[in-house]
């Protein structure tokens, strides 16, 4: 198994690792988190033993360990993934793995030059039911006729930020908001499904911290649009679909996927079978330890490829919104 280390002590971690025990691909041998107690926790609640803690970041990629996997504030991902390089370590990095397509050119290069692999962890893409939309999309394309996504889901952190507290996925200082956060799913969606769109445009409901808590974003195409709806300050159990002139594939949701459906011209809707593992990270920490193992460039570069105009549509997006994160200023 590959050796990993973690940045954060937080649900995804734990959900990421134990992703990696089921599936045998990598193996836990250090953590960094900011207080050792916090790292102690987290190796209890995993039941792990024998795992170095660091409370200093550089210390922590002087560790021989092979891959990171970083689950951070937003805004740190970038700083955190160019010193794992840097250090010769693989990088697993949580989505959206930098605040400005800027960040990612950088990271991408130094990859590159050190040889070394760069993921973003947009683990829905890598599902089996996700492979079956793409079966589905691909077998009725000529008919494609666009898609609506929606991804609401209220924040467990908004209520902490009505209160008058500072959330790091409220600010600008971390990158935060609707888009960057639920959006990002439903960006992948159609990057994967249909490609790079020639025009975005997104018209954001601004919270007073400068952040959006939700909003709608068009993805235009030469031939049909792509309609996003998300946000972060309130529930929506709009299911999410992709057109086929008078047929409609619906998904319960555009970005934690668990059902799907054919209706066609009669109203006739049909199930359509597949399979959704209990660990939503199974599937990429498979696919993810299988590349770098067989040294899978053609899948590699295609994941890079998604990861690269994702983070650019993202980028246009909330330019286009008016959006400014506070690592706009330090380019």
């Amino acid at each position: 198994m590959i050796s990993l280390g973690i940045i954060g002590t937080n649900w995804i971690t734990e959900q990421f690792v134990r992703a990696t025990d089921i599936t045998k691909t990598f193996a836990l041998t250090h953590v960094y988190s900011r207080t050792e107690a916090k790292a102690e926790s987290f190796i209890e609640d995993l039941e792990k033993e024998n795992i170095k803690i660091s409370t200093d970041l550089d210390a922590f990629f002087k560790e021989d360990f092979d891959t990171v996997y970083i689950a951070s504030p937003n805004a740190l991902h970038f700083s955190q993934a160019q010193k794992a390089l840097e250090n010769g370590k693989n990088v697993i990095v949580e989505k959206p793995s930098t605040s400005t397509i800027q960040e990612f050119t950088i990271l991408e290069k130094l990859a590159h030059e050190k040889g070394l692999y760069l993921f973003e962890a947009a683990r829905h893409i890598h599902e089996p039911i996700f492979k079956k939309i793409e079966e589905v999309v691909e077998k009725h394309r000529d008919d494609l006729s666009g898609a609506t996504f929606s991804y609401m889901k209220y924040s467990s952190r908004y209520d902490a930020y009505q209160a008058g507290k500072n959330p790091n996925v409220f600010t600008t200082k971390f990158s935060g908001g609707a888009l960057y956060d639920l959006g990002v799913y439903t960006v992948y969606d159609a990057v994967v499904l249909f490609g790079q769109p020639e025009k975005v445009d997104y018209d954001a409901e601004f919270l007073d911290s400068g952040v959006d808590g939700s909003g709608a974003l068009t993805l235009k195409y030469s031939n049909f649009d792509v309609n996003i709806i998300i946000g972060k300050t309130k529930n929506s159990y709009m299911s999410s679909e992709v057109y086929f002139g008078r047929d409609t594939l619906l998904l319960d949701n555009g970005g934690d996927i668990n059902h799907l459906d054919w209706a066609d011209d009669n109203k006739n809707i049909t199930d359509i079978p597949t399979t959704k593992s209990e660990n939503p990270m199974d599937s990429e920490a498979r696919e993810f330890a299988r590349i770098m193992t067989e040294n899978d460039h053609a899948s590699y570069d295609k994941l890079l490829q998604y990861a690269r105009t994702v983070n650019r549509i993202l980028e246009q997006a909330r330019t286009s919104a008016g959006i400014v994160f506070d690592a706009d200023e330090e380019k």
